[in-house]
């Protein structure tokens, strides 16, 4: 039986990751123009190890698991953390996972940084680079972590290649969601070594990627009900708590329910990534078809329930709406992941 509760090791690990990002994650950074934090990463990946948690001891990982990411996720959606923990920790791991290729220990103990290079908002494997005696050619378009990762793990029809990145010309894209950069990567004649059949990796890495998403947009959810909460119970107007009118209670009573069930449907899709459960393909769409617009709720009721100061540069719940926004269009839509979850589950159109 699936158990949807976090253990002492889950919660303790939380604790440890939110304290780290509390101290250390500067959101102003985001308008600068390195907005990445790389020095927060080396000590998230490297310091504390938490770049390799699914990856086993044998392969130089923690040995524990994608729950124990998915909590990180949380915290990193919580935070809106601009570090690489996407492309390198969870959708490079997911595809070098159990192909004992080097790359994965390098990725684990946080030395290097890779992403795979496919379109943030892809859903299945598609080729739009060429390979020929392990020379790639071609340009893949709005990659995610492309701009700082090492290594790019690039899928054509000859296999998923790595292709150290300098040897390809990036071009960082004007992204929605400035705690999340783009890049889009031209490969000329770049030469890469191949790693195994590209299909069943990129399709294992994309629905990780699905999976786990979800519970870094429930942390956004999370994020912007406990702050919009606190905001209401101290914000006055008409001599009255804005909180104690029956409308703002009834919308945040709503959205509370939204986010606990979102909860469970995070925790289902990260417990069978880690177990490898075959109901995985089904659990990553239902999450993204239940996740993805709760996430989005939860910040636009941030943005209008925090009245004026919501509406400004200054008060950081535009950030957590554009990544809810910008998170709603990766690995898919929730329409697109409700059409494929009615094909799961013979549905008929």
């Amino acid at each position: 039986m699936t158990d949807l509760l976090y253990s002492e090791v889950e919660e303790e690990l939380r604790a440890s990751v939110r304290s780290l990002l509390d101290d250390r994650v500067d959101l102003s950074r985001l308008e600068g123009p390195e907005p990445v934090d790389l020095k927060l990463w080396r000590t998230l990946a490297a310091d504390l190890g938490f770049a390799g948690l699914p990856v086993p001891e044998s392969a130089g990982g923690a040995g524990a698991s994608w729950r124990e990411t998915a909590v990180v996720m949380e915290e990193l959606g919580r935070s809106l953390a601009p570090v690489p923990f996407l492309g390198t920790s969870v959708l490079a791991t997911a595809a070098l996972l159990g192909t004992e290729d080097p790359l994965l220990d390098a990725l684990a103990a946080g030395r290097r940084t890779a992403t795979l290079a496919v379109p943030l908002s892809a859903t299945d494997p598609r080729w739009t680079v060429t390979a020929a005696d392990g020379v790639l050619d071609g340009t893949i378009t709005s990659v995610v972590d492309a701009g700082t990762a090492d290594v790019l793990l690039v899928p054509t029809a000859a296999g998923l290649f790595a292709v150290e990145a300098a040897d390809t010309v990036r071009t960082p894209v004007v992204s929605f969601d400035l705690s999340r950069p783009l890049t889009d990567v031209t490969l000329g004649s770049a030469p890469g070594r191949l790693v195994g059949d590209a299909g069943p990796l990129v399709a294992r890495a994309l629905t990780a990627g699905a999976a786990l998403l979800a519970s870094e947009q429930l942390g956004i959810a999370e994020w912007c009900l406990t702050t919009t909460v606190e905001y209401v119970k101290t914000r006055r107007q008409f001599a009255r708590q804005v909180g104690s009118y029956q409308a703002i209670k009834h919308r945040l009573a709503d959205l509370w329910v939204s986010v606990t069930q979102a909860r469970a449907v995070a925790r289902y899709a990260a417990d069978c990534l880690a177990t490898d459960d075959p109901d995985l393909p089904v659990a990553a769409s239902l999450a993204q078809a239940f996740c993805s617009p709760v996430a989005m709720k939860a910040a636009e009721e941030c943005v209008q329930l925090h009245g004026g100061i919501g509406f400004t540069w200054e008060h950081p719940a535009h950030l957590y709406l554009k990544r809810a926004r910008s998170n709603a269009a990766s690995f898919g839509s929730a329409t697109r992941h409700r059409a494929l979850l009615a094909a799961l589950v013979d549905l008929p159109a």
